[in-house]
This record gives structure tokens, sequence and C-alpha cells, in this order.
């Protein structure tokens, strides 16, 4: 009996027409089936995926951004206030470097 291939993410998502994250966010949540090999590596296959491929949409994104303008704005601020802190002191230091 010949030992079957086992398929990555990345030929997963091309099978399916979805994206590397999609397959991953799938079989967090158990939509499609998978093995973690060694622990940490995930595959999966053919056989099971050809079984729940009818109900997987391509392109299909599980992640919405809905939300105001305040609440986008304050994630982008949360998310890259060491870049906004970094940028405001440099401009601080440029600003007196130049009046000096």
């Amino acid at each position: 009996m010949a030992a079957q291939k086992l398929l990555t993410i990345r030929e997963v998502a091309s099978y399916l027409n979805i994206t590397e994250k999609e397959v991953v966010e799938l079989a967090e949540n158990g939509m499609i089936p998978a093995y973690k090999v060694g622990g940490v590596y995930l595959r999966f296959k053919k056989e099971q995926l050809d079984q729940v491929r009818p109900g997987i949409k391509p392109n299909q994104s599980l992640v919405t951004i809905e939300g105001t303008l305040i609440e986008k704005v304050r994630d982008f601020i949360y998310h890259n206030d060491f870049y906004i802190l970094s940028l405001i002191v440099i401009f601080f230091l440029l600003y007196f470097i130049v009046k000096l």
C-alpha cells in the first residue's frame, strides 16, 4: 500500500482557490479537516477536501472589517503606536536641531 501524500497549506489554498490565511482559519474553526505533523505543520488529505470543497466559496473572507471611522482610527493607533510615537520624537528632535 502506497503512502498517501498530505497537502500543504499552500497546495490547499491553490486547490480551493482561497488564501493561505483562510485555509488556516478554516482548519482552526474545524470547517476543513486538518492534521498536525510534528505538532506544528498543518497538512490535509485531498479526499477529505473533496468532500468539503462544495461548501467553500472561492475567495471567501472569514474576517470582515466593520465599524465606524473612529474605531478604525483607534485600531490603527493601537497597532502602530510605537511608530507614531517614534515619528513624533524624530520631528521634535529635527525641529530643535534646525532651530539652533
